[in-house]
């Protein structure tokens, strides 16, 4: 399937694939779950962990989700990236969190994620 770049300013699309996956009717490899996110093995892992967090309302991108999610949301979606990095063990090596926005940072789901990866030495994110 391929997946052109999301338009960030978009309506949300509550048939993308996250949006299947949190309604249950897409199966994923569960690593966490709360009431305000879920955290599930991303299928294509780029690293020897690779998991990714969503938060559960319609929200299309991280301007989407912190302009129009509640105190609640943000702080429980915050809350649960870093439980589900605490609980995977890429605290004390350390970790990458990425967010990809829009077209330009090569976001193809239309919904708010974030990766995270460890479990390796990572590198330099951007070549010098």
């Amino acid at each position: 399937m391929t997946m052109a770049p999301v338009d960030p300013s978009a309506p949300y699309d509550r048939d993308n694939i996250f949006a299947k996956i949190l309604r249950g009717e897409l199966p994923c490899t569960k690593v966490y779950e709360d009431e305000h996110a879920l955290a599930f093995e991303d299928i294509h892992p780029q690293a020897p962990v690779h998991v990714l967090v969503v938060p559960k309302g319609e929200y299309v991108s991280w301007d989407d989700f912190s302009a129009k999610a509640s105190a609640d949301e943000i702080a429980g979606y915050m809350r649960a990236v870093g439980k589900v990095a605490r609980e995977l063990g890429l605290v004390e090596s350390g970790y990458r969190m990425i967010a990809n926005i829009g077209p330009d940072s090569g976001q193809l789901v239309p919904h708010l994620h974030v990766h995270l990866c460890g479990g390796t030495n990572l590198g330099r994110m951007i070549p010098a």
